[in-house]
């Protein structure tokens, strides 16, 4: 931050002359000559040279072609002199801006096209209108260029799952670029990553492939555990003969729930023989 300020001041002094010998000599006579028809024109000359600007404007007045102050004007009522001075008003609210889509080749060579948004806003008014010509203008088209710059340096994996990361490198370098312009660059967004159809198709049937293991391999374990869970119950039966009868019942019961019109009832075969003994 102390950086940043040191580069704002020095490029403010460089552009900025205070001193009184600045106008010259000629310079000077035209002030005094100015000054002179606001008095004799006066009170007409009073609405050619009350300006207004808003809460949210700046106002750079320039007089004989130098910036008249170490700031700007505003917001509200500021006074320029008829014939010598002019002034830019200057917007200081925050502006957004869709980065068009760019074709851009990633680090393992795949063609991706993205697009992203950038909000910034003017922190210097007198940089903004002494250093750049535009300078709207020019943050949009160096935007452009740092997405390209930015994203051709990752692979396509670090694209899709680092957007947050490319963001926030993409601002720090906007920042510092700007910052002669007296823009502020307050946040970048990546919108969307548009990748070619065939690649579409190929990482879909990868993912595709992915979870038919996934599900082949949890199916297996299933399988495994349920001849588990068999092994241990044939064992308890084995120790207890009455609790086959127990399950031949169970699994009449849930036929019998299904409203089946043919029921198949297992008979013990242990009730047959005191039945057959019985006729002998």
């Amino acid at each position: 931050m102390e950086s940043q300020d040191k580069r704002r001041n020095v490029s403010e002094q460089n552009l900025i002359d205070e001193s009184p010998s600045g106008l010259g000599c000629c310079g000077w006579i035209l002030v005094i000559l100015s000054y002179l028809m606001f008095i004799i024109t006066f009170p007409l000359s009073v609405w050619m040279c009350i300006k207004i600007v808003q809460e949210y404007e700046r106002a750079v007045i320039f007089r004989l072609g130098r910036i008249t102050s170490g700031k700007a004007k505003g917001p509200g009522i500021f006074f320029v002199l008829p014939c010598t001075d002019t002034f830019v008003k200057v917007d200081m609210r925050t502006i957004s801006f869709d980065i068009p889509p760019q074709e851009i080749l990633t680090k393992d060579s795949v063609t991706v096209c993205v697009d992203g948004v950038v909000f910034f806003r003017v922190h210097s008014a007198i940089a903004s209108v002494a250093n750049v010509s535009d300078s709207d203008q020019a943050t949009r088209l160096l935007a452009q260029t740092t997405l390209r710059n930015v994203l051709g340096t990752k692979n396509l994996s670090q694209i899709l799952s680092d957007r947050e990361e490319i963001a926030h490198n993409m601002q720090a370098t906007l920042d510092e670029a700007t910052d002669n312009w007296g823009i502020k660059v307050e946040r970048v967004e990546i919108k969307d990553v548009k990748l070619p159809l065939q690649m579409q198709r190929s990482m879909a049937a990868e993912a595709e492939a992915t979870r038919e293991a996934r599900a082949k391999v949890i199916a297996a374990e299933g399988e495994m555990n349920a001849s588990r869970a068999l092994k241990e119950a044939s064992l308890v039966i084995a120790e207890s003969p009455s609790a086959l009868q127990l399950r031949y019942l169970q699994t009449l019961t849930t036929i019998a729930s299904e409203k089946n019109s043919t029921i198949v009832f297992p008979l013990p075969i242990d009730l047959l023989q005191g039945f057959m003994s019985k006729g002998k």
